[in-house]
């Protein structure tokens, strides 16, 4: 490895061995850019790589709010700025128990190179909350959301930094959030949050625009293979928005997914999910039993308790749409045992180093993920356009620019690897793509 790239990832893995998850993203990046690097000394001079994996600002902040029974909780709040080098920060917010410091600098790092090659002019950021609002009432959030908007406010802006929605942060939170940055700020600023509702600014097909967009880029890279989704089998992961928006897709273009899963295990359904199967996965997100057994009961079909399908059932591609780091290196040998081809990551860093390079060594095609689950912050993107604009493009019109900015990122991979000569590494690509602009936008910006 070059002598500079190892010593700023050493020094990454000093600082931060507390926070993996960080650590983690920021190895597999720079597994990828060397070629860069060699190519461009200068990197080296103004420290464009120790600059890179600082955030330019992080928030810690506490959140107190009361629940119904009228006690009082405090919990924490974070947003880390991390580049804003082509843009103002983009990235979502997570509201999850598990929440820490480490995970908001890991999902704010992925976030630069996944807005990056999106091709729109956004920088990359992330926040949320170690609160959890699974079964809490309205009332408890909204107080909660209003709570941490207190503090947030002073940090976001249409132009500086646009929070969206992520893990346990839906349209029910992003409407709380954007009435309490309304009333602090006087401000009807309707760009400065996305995944709002459509009643207020919202984008048509956000909510499947994760699922959809993971869907589009396996296409391209199906088609580059010369082979198409149609009549190939799928195990997904999760039930939320990101799974439901693949699994429409996917039966769309004559795919059949067998798989979901939850907190409580998986499902396997050998009809295929489609029709109201999926129609029922909203009702199951709805309900906040946050139990995917509730499909097995309903629909009659197998349910295997406390564990994913990663290596229990056969299917032509897998396509992990829940956590990260749910594909581990006992999991990817037995996808291989069972011959899967293609690992297509459509949420963030679901697969640990290990199992990424063993899987890669044995012939499965790996789409990443800061690739793959692009298409949900590009149609945040588009939002924060037809914001600007005061438009409500179709239903036709976003699909249509969320196919198109997929494509382009496939293209970007492609022509990467082929200046690198790399061959067909979408890892890879999607690494070198989305770092040589950001780079060049920091070293033209000078130091900062």
């Amino acid at each position: 490895m070059n002598a500079y790239l190892a010593s700023v990832l050493e020094n990454v893995r000093t600082k931060h061995g507390n926070e993996p998850e960080f650590v983690q993203t920021v190895e597999e990046v720079f597994s990828s850019i060397e070629p860069v690097i060699e190519k461009h000394p200068e990197y080296e001079k103004v420290d464009l790589l120790g600059r890179m994996v600082e955030p330019e600002r992080m928030f810690t902040f506490r959140v107190v709010w009361c629940d119904d029974n009228g006690q009082w909780h405090t919990n924490r709040g974070w947003r880390c700025q991390f580049n804003g080098a082509i843009g103002p920060y983009k990235g979502g917010l997570r509201f999850q128990k598990n929440v820490y410091e480490g995970i908001i600098k890991f999902l704010g790092f992925e976030q630069i190179f996944k807005n990056s090659l999106t091709g729109l002019p956004i920088g990359g950021g992330k926040g949320g909350s170690d609160f959890d609002p699974a079964g809490k009432s309205d009332d408890e959030v909204m107080r909660f959301c209003y709570s941490f908007m207190n503090e947030l406010y002073r940090h976001i802006g249409s132009s500086i930094d646009v929070p969206a929605g992520d893990m346990g942060v839906g349209g029910r939170e992003i409407g709380y959030l954007f009435g309490a940055y309304k009333k602090l700020t006087g401000v009807y600023e309707n760009g400065v949050l996305t995944g709002k509702g459509l009643s207020y600014g919202g984008s048509l097909i956000r909510p499947e625009a994760t699922g959809f967009g993971a869907t589009y880029f396996l296409r391209e890279v199906l088609a580059h293979g010369g082979e198409s989704i149609e009549g190939k089998t799928f195990c997904l992961s999760g039930f939320g928005n990101v799974a439901w928006g693949a699994a429409l897709k996917i039966t769309e273009l004559g795919g059949k997914v067998l798989t979901l899963s939850g907190p409580d295990g998986y499902i396997y359904d050998r009809d295929g999910v489609s029709g109201e199967k999926i129609d029922y996965m909203l009702e199951m997100r709805a309900s906040g039993r946050n139990k995917v057994k509730d499909y097995a009961d309903k629909f009659g079909c197998d349910f295997v308790p406390d564990k994913k399908p990663w290596g229990n059932v056969k299917a032509d591609i897998y396509m992990p749409c829940a956590m990260q780091n749910e594909i581990r290196i006992e999991d990817a040998k037995a996808m291989v045992s069972l011959g899967v081809k293609y690992l297509n990551e459509v949420s963030n860093m679901p697969t640990t180093n290990e199992a990424l390079e063993y899987l890669q060594q044995n012939g499965v095609l790996v789409a990443p993920s800061k690739a793959v689950n692009a298409g949900g912050v590009a149609v945040s993107g588009l939002e924060m356009s037809q914001n600007s604009e005061r438009l409500a493009w179709s239903k036709e019109e976003v699909d249509s620019k969320l196919q198109g900015i997929m494509r382009g990122i496939h293209n970007q991979i492609i022509e990467a690897l082929d200046t690198y000569g790399m061959g067909y590494n979408l890892v890879a690509g999607a690494n070198l793509a989305g770092f040589k602009k950001v780079a060049d936008a920091m070293i033209a910006q000078g130091i900062n």
